[in-house]
């Protein structure tokens, strides 16, 4: 069962904790040779820092429960996934930048292809660069058109096939279904009232949503509209609240850059690569105490099913550990999200590696960065909302519980 810390036990520090955060990190093993994505990388850098660290594996939300990205990060950072809930949708908006206001409801879109007969025959529409995402977007809000008085609509871009639709107006739900089915060979699926109250939303939705289809019909790839994620807005308390800590993100893509903004880090525009990312985390370091840094490689190539790729995605991030170190963080955090194995093809249930290093931690002289080495490491296995609280404590930012 996880332990959430009372807030009022934190204390001030000038200690400085870096999360490196590999999405979709845990794997399964291969059937030809009994190893997981990480186990099979060549990782020298995080194999020789799991010797001086403590390892273990994080349930994300529960056992059998398989998390999204937004549940999955808020709970490394010490919200309770399941008290925290947040949609797609806003974390989608806030990572762009769009100004969210108290009560807006948003969802993320997914341009998709549709066959002759409105079947899905793929849910990323091939994958469109982001200027042919800005195009498709800008011929949305152009031409899609409220279904009643009163209610404002907005498409925005976010990043190859995603994009976002924020509805604002009074009496708005959020309480409503996704139509992605998250499958093909089937068509999009209905909004439907979730709750009390929600049927009118429901109407609203699913009439942008048709003209939206009709809109995009002349369209060779992305003739469709696949929404996830409603939510609606409210404020979240901050890190700098709960924790003392001054925080930063940084991240490549905008979903990421909404889970940092709702916990009120400062998000840094978004890096070209991940080699820029590690140069940013150089840059203004000690202005932080808290530094979150995203890679999302590893999750892409899990959903596409290519072990090799997931595995190259790693080696590539050990590559990049040196420069890290050469910050010295007194508290450091190699993790993920969620697990993403390469033959699942999709986020999983499956408890997720943790590297913690600090001065506090080690040694083991045979301990290696996997899925097998972090089962019988010293953290065991147990809730990600927990990691927090071990990470403050090695960063000497909790005071004593009790006399």
């Amino acid at each position: 069962m996880a332990v959430v810390i009372p807030d009022d036990l934190v204390q001030a520090a000038e200690t400085k904790i870096v999360f490196l955060v590999l999405d979709g990190l845990g794997g399964l093993p291969h059937p030809d040779t009994g190893l997981t994505e990480l186990e099979t990388a060549q990782t020298p850098n995080l194999d020789r820092l799991a010797k001086r660290a403590a390892l273990g594996l994080i349930e994300p939300v529960g056992k059998g429960i398989t998390p999204g990205s937004g549940p999955g990060h808020l709970g490394l950072f010490g919200y309770e996934p399941l008290r925290w809930t947040i949609g797609r949708g806003v974390l989608s908006a806030l990572g762009i930048g769009f100004d969210l206001r108290e009560g807006d409801v948003a969802v993320r879109l997914n341009f998709a292809t549709t066959d002759a007969d409105g079947r899905i025959i793929d849910r990323r529409a091939g994958r469109p660069n982001d200027a042919e995402n800005r195009r498709l977007v800008a011929k949305l809000q152009a031409e899609v058109r409220a279904p009643e008085p009163g209610i404002e609509i907005f498409f925005e871009s976010e990043k190859e096939h995603r994009a976002v639709l924020v509805l604002r107006g009074e009496g708005l739900s959020a309480e409503l279904s996704d139509t992605d089915p998250q499958e093909t060979g089937v068509p999009a699926l209905h909004v439907r009232p979730l709750a009390d109250g929600a049927e009118r939303s429901a109407r609203i939705v699913q009439a942008i949503l048709n003209d939206a289809r009709r809109v995009l019909a002349d369209e060779p790839k992305a003739n469709e509209i696949l929404a996830r994620g409603f939510a609606a807005y409210e404020r979240y308390p901050s890190m700098a609240d709960r924790y003392k800590l001054r925080a930063r993100a940084i991240a490549r893509y905008p979903m990421y850059c909404g889970v940092s903004r709702l916990l009120g880090m400062d998000v840094l525009p978004i890096p070209a690569s991940d080699e820029e990312s590690i140069a940013k985390l150089a840059e203004g370091f000690d202005q932080y105490d808290f530094h979150f840094v995203h890679f999302k490689a590893t999750d892409s190539r899990g959903e596409d099913g290519d072990f090799a790729a997931k595995v190259a995605a790693i080696e590539a991030i050990d590559r990049l550990i040196p420069q890290v170190e050469a910050l010295q963080p007194d508290v450091l955090v190699v993790t993920g999200d969620h697990s993403t194995p390469s033959r699942y093809r999709a986020h999983s249930w499956h408890a997720v590696p943790v590297l913690l290093l600090s001065p506090w931690t080690g040694p083991d002289k045979d301990a290696t960065f996997g899925e097998k080495a972090c089962r019988y490491g010293e953290l065991g296995i147990f809730p990600a909302v927990d990691l927090m609280t071990l990470v403050l404590a090695h960063a000497g930012r909790l005071a004593k519980f009790g006399a």
